[in-house]
């Protein structure tokens, strides 16, 4: 192994048959399916199942699946009681990242990690991590914890144990939007994280722990409290330009734009600008999208032709805000719904595994001497 390739830029390290990406035309695909497609008719209970399965499920698969994932939604207690002790000021990722973990210790069999027993527990994962996160913040707002409602979908279900009130429909399906954007992204890094600690055939727990782990990096999906910083910021509309040209004139980066992949819009970015904007005249933000519509207007203008566009950050903030959601649950929400993406490609790793083995350029010294201490 010669060749280095820094950051593995340009390294194909998987083979999925769950997302597509074409970063020049910004074209999104789960299973073939144009992201926009999905976002504008799934939901995210039947996203997760054509990304598991690799096909769209039957009305009767489709309502298996679900009363599955409803059956699940109560975790353990144990688990409960433990949220109840964390420190009130506990960053919410962490908390996320740790209870996962905690879950592995209430699974009488933790370490197997057959294919279906990686679908069992990835569904009782993905059906108790809302209820998780938000037990969580109502412990550290002294609020008492609101069981599960198994009638309520996975987007209604989150809002409701959150808030303590059934969402609005307009609310719950522009989570579930939210969710069905967020489920995968080819092997973005926190998915790499996963399918990496899956290849030695550690456990689900463990893989899915590392990965919220690698989710909450400001250079991965917490970037989007970022851009919610960067937007209070700015005073008015009229103050962007001003903003962003000093930004650019000292080489500052614009939370929200560009990406690793894309050089054209993402699109899942395109999609929650139109949520963003309904979301923003139904709860009177109306000044946060003008923010943002102006931002993007500029860096257009400025860098777009460097293929430096909005990602998937930058409209989610606006839309995150706009539902009620503060800004430390941001990046939980995006760790909620790629629990999902991350499961299948666990599945999809353990079907035919390999353990992950790169090599390491070494850049150092040879032959040096070794010098006795008392004459170093």
């Amino acid at each position: 192994m010669t060749e280095y390739s820094k950051g593995l830029e340009g390294v194909i390290a998987a083979e999925t048959e769950m997302s597509f990406i074409d970063g020049k035309k910004g074209v999104l695909e789960y299973v073939g399916i144009p992201i926009g497609e999905l976002s504008a008719n799934s939901t995210f209970e039947e996203t997760v199942f054509l990304l598991w399965n690799k096909k769209l499920p039957k009305k009767g698969e489709l309502a298996e699946f679900t009363a599955q994932l409803r059956d699940r939604y109560a975790p353990p207690e144990q688990i409960l009681d433990m949220i109840r002790t964390l420190p009130k000021e506990a960053g919410t990722m962490h908390v996320l990242r740790t209870v996962i973990s905690a879950l592995g210790m209430h699974d009488d069999d933790a370490n197997a990690n057959d294919l279906e027993a990686a679908r069992q527990k990835s569904l009782t994962i993905l059906a108790q991590a809302p209820a998780l996160v938000a037990a969580f913040d109502r412990h550290r707002k002294g609020r008492d914890y609101i069981a599960p409602d198994p009638s309520l979908t996975f987007a209604e279900n989150f809002l409701y144990m959150l808030n303590g009130k059934k969402p609005t429909e307009t609310m719950a399906r522009a989570f579930d939007i939210c969710m069905i954007l967020h489920a995968d992204h080819g092997l973005n890094n926190s998915t790499f994280t996963a399918r990496v600690v899956i290849s030695t055939l550690s456990d689900i727990y463990s893989a899915l722990t590392a990965a919220v782990g690698s989710l909450r990096g400001p250079l991965h999906g917490g970037a989007n409290e970022g851009v919610m910083v960067m937007l209070n910021e700015i005073p008015t509309v009229a103050d962007a330009e001003k903003y962003v040209m000093e930004k650019l004139a000292n080489k500052d980066r614009i939370m929200g734009f560009g990406h690793r992949v894309y050089k054209a819009k993402d699109p899942r970015a395109t999609d929650l600008q139109k949520l963003a904007k309904k979301l923003a005249e139904d709860t009177g933000n109306t000044d946060l999208y003008e923010k943002s519509s102006k931002i993007e207007e500029i860096m257009e203008r400025e860098v777009g032709s460097k293929g430096i566009y909005p990602n998937v950050d930058f409209y989610s903030a606006t839309t995150y805000h706009c539902i009620g959601l503060e800004l430390d649950l941001f990046t939980p929400m995006f760790a909620l719904s790629r629990l999902g993406g991350w499961s299948g490609h666990i599945i999809e790793q353990l079907t035919d595994n390999r353990l992950f083995r790169p090599g390491a350029k070494y850049v150092g010294p040879h032959d040096q001497p070794y010098t006795p201490v008392e004459k170093r």
